[in-house]
């Protein structure tokens, strides 16, 4: 389990890369990659995600009220079947872009 950020400056983008279990144990990991980083566009790629529990669903929220952006404004992106279902149920797609 692990959080990557790759950041390109000059565009003000930022693309996280969760790698296998999206849950509490990323915590701390995952508020690094956008804290004090309000001015800038995210993409959080899931392609490497597995499972997401409750913590990883609480995390998203908690980044995208940090952030103070529209509805839409963070993509989600290269989800697996499995964890789109619960992005869906949950109805993230009405405060995130998944594509």
């Amino acid at each position: 389990m692990s959080v990557e950020s790759e950041i390109d400056t000059s565009a003000k983008h930022i693309t996280i890369v969760i790698e296998g279990a999206f849950g509490f144990s990323l915590v701390q990991d995952f508020r690094r990659c956008y804290s004090d980083k309000k001015n800038y566009r995210f993409t959080i790629d899931l392609r490497k995600v597995d499972y997401i529990d409750s913590a990883g669903l609480g995390m998203l929220l908690n980044m995208h009220n940090y952030l103070e952006q529209d509805d839409g404004m963070i993509r989600i992106t290269n989800t697996l079947p499995q964890v789109r279902k619960i992005l869906s149920i949950s109805r993230f797609d009405k405060k995130f872009a998944i594509e």
